[in-house]
């Protein structure tokens, strides 16, 4: 049905604005208040009324599908007789929805239903409004009901009907459910008049113990537990897949399918759904902050668009993912072990060399967020790679992704040359022409540091050199800066907060540093965030996130 959409921005203020071709699944993912969930919204009000609203503040154009059906047999499936309260032109026939038929000449919606383009708003009105479904916390537990059984001669207007009488939908669902909870499915009559649904520990041995009225059909049941008596999640799961599987809607959309549930069973039901999507003609739309779903789709195989939303110092961002590089992030043991895929979620990500690094870093920044008006890095994830040589493996993804990243190193970068500097500046995409005169400041820094007889990590890092020589030091480091690439001037981790006397090295070190910094606010003793030390190092990385032209993140 829809072909392409169209958003009002870009990745960039200045760059164009994202248009993408539809695949069978669309998931928007970002932080928090990006708009992943407004974009579903508006997506839903295009659909039903075949233009752009004008409050719109990130959907601009959806374009559809033309020739794709048969418009004769879509005439039929809308087609409506007229009400007593209607007036009648015998030029015009009835389409639409029952309760509220639109009357229109058959030449035009047969036009509009052949090419939507050429009258969406006619094409929505009639047709497409009434083959959406959204998803949402209001009615994603109740999906899937148990429901009076209607006549199989009839029409089938729900969902719990159509997998009773169609047993091959039935048995699709059946096979990935019971792959999420190890129960089956099963469609139970037996209470005369009433379909209920439950979950059964065995399967029924053919289709009329299922679906019969006999003894063994009652013993059956009788065994299984009724759907109602199970988790949110799983109504949820149960529910979600069933209407893709089962249900009437062309067009669905699902505000946080993970809702409910565990890491486990939200990177199935991405899976499932996914595949589920391709195989019945539907196309999805999907908001998530789950990078566990955003994996199991990315797994399944099927073809899925992924769009990033942001929305910092009032500018809106939009970006979509290349999913061989999300699926690269999945693969590699590096990538899964620190979480990168939860970036996705987050206005921000620091990278450090360890996790006594990373554990440091991430208490200072609640410090300054907690205590300290208009200071710290919101919305900021810590992740920490095994060392300073392996730290611009996780930054230079993240950016790529359009994700703002920032690395943390001690000061003993400044002896790894060669490939290891190169990839440290590429990590933070630094311009090549600028990386010969940055190396040759990095090898002259780190012989005047030698040739003071100290150590750069243990004695004081900058502060070992001389004026002038301190002074190109720091200038080299500002320049890094600016891309993102953040160096412990004072040598390294251990060198922080030197007045409560902490000596040692991490893991001990970050044990007793914490202990020193207290873990009651109201104690006297207790750390508070000051304009020097860490804090201003902290101070210097959140400018950077807060820039809204801040350098190294590739367009």
């Amino acid at each position: 049905m829809i072909k392409s959409i169209k958003l009002k921005f870009g990745s960039a203020p200045e760059s164009s604005p994202v248009e993408l071709d539809i695949e069978p699944i669309t998931i928007f993912v970002g932080p928090n208040n990006s708009g992943k969930s407004k974009v579903l919204s508006e997506i839903k009000d295009f659909c039903n009324r075949g233009i752009s609203h004008p409050d719109n503040l990130i959907l601009d154009h959806i374009t559809f599908d033309a020739n794709v059906f048969d418009p004769n047999t879509l005439l039929q499936s809308i087609k409506r007789s007229p009400r007593k309260q209607d007036s009648i032109d015998p030029t015009k026939i009835y389409v639409g929805n029952e309760n509220s038929p639109i009357q229109v000449e058959e030449a035009r919606i047969l036009l509009a239903l052949e090419d939507p383009n050429s009258d969406p708003e006619l094409f929505c009105r009639a047709y497409l409004w009434y083959q959406v479904l959204k998803i949402d916390q209001q009615n994603r537990t109740g999906l899937i009901r148990d429901s009076s059984i209607q006549d199989h001669q009839g029409k089938i207007n729900d969902v719990a009907n159509t997998l009773f009488y169609d047993d091959n939908k039935r048995e699709m669902l059946r096979e990935i459910l019971f792959r999420a909870f190890d129960k089956y499915i099963v469609f139970d009559p037996t209470t005369l008049g009433n379909l209920k649904i439950r979950f059964s520990d065995t399967l029924p041995k053919n289709h009329l113990e299922e679906r019969g009225l006999h003894e063994e059909a009652v013993q059956f049941h009788k065994k299984a537990k009724s759907l109602e008596t199970f988790s949110d999640g799983v109504k949820a799961f149960t529910g979600i897949l069933a209407q893709i599987i089962a249900g009437d809607p062309k067009i669905i959309m699902i505000d946080e399918p993970e809702a409910f549930l565990a890491p486990t069973l939200s990177f199935k039901l991405g899976k499932e759904i996914a595949l589920s999507c391709s195989a019945s003609n539907k196309r999805l739309f999907v908001s998530t902050h789950s990078a566990n779903f955003v994996m199991g789709c990315i797994q399944s195989g099927v073809p899925i668009s992924i769009v990033r939303l942001t929305y910092q110092n009032n500018i809106p961002t939009a970006r979509t993912l290349p999913n061989e590089m999300l699926l690269q992030l999945m693969r590699q043991p590096l990538f899964r072990s620190t979480g990168v895929l939860e970036g996705l979620f987050f206005d921000a990500v620091i990278v450090t060399e360890a996790d006594s690094d990373r554990a440091f870093y991430q208490e200072i920044n609640e410090r300054l967020l907690q205590m300290t008006p208009d200071r710290g890095i919101p919305n900021c994830l810590f992740l920490n790679a095994q060392n300073k040589t392996t730290v611009h493996k996780i930054i230079k993804p993240l950016r790529e992704l359009g994700i703002p990243a920032a690395g943390i190193v001690d000061i003993d970068i400044l002896k790894n040359g060669g490939k290891d500097w190169t990839d440290f500046m590429q990590s933070g995409f630094i311009p090549e022409a600028s990386h010969l005169g940055l190396g040759q400041n990095r090898s002259a820094i780190d012989n005047k540091c030698k040739a003071t007889g100290n150590c750069m990590k243990k004695d004081g890092g900058i502060n070992i050199l001389n004026h002038d020589d301190k002074e190109a030091a720091s200038n080299l480091f500002n320049q890094l800066a600016e891309y993102g690439l953040f160096v412990v001037e004072i040598g390294e981790l251990e060198s922080w907060l030197k007045h409560l006397e902490v000596p040692g090295k991490s893991p001990g070190w970050l044990i007793e540093i914490f202990e020193k910094m207290g873990e009651n606010p109201v104690d006297p003793d207790y750390v508070t965030p000051k304009t020097d030390d860490v804090w201003a190092f902290m101070d210097l990385i959140a400018a950077w996130f807060k820039n809204p032209i801040r350098k190294g993140i590739p367009q």
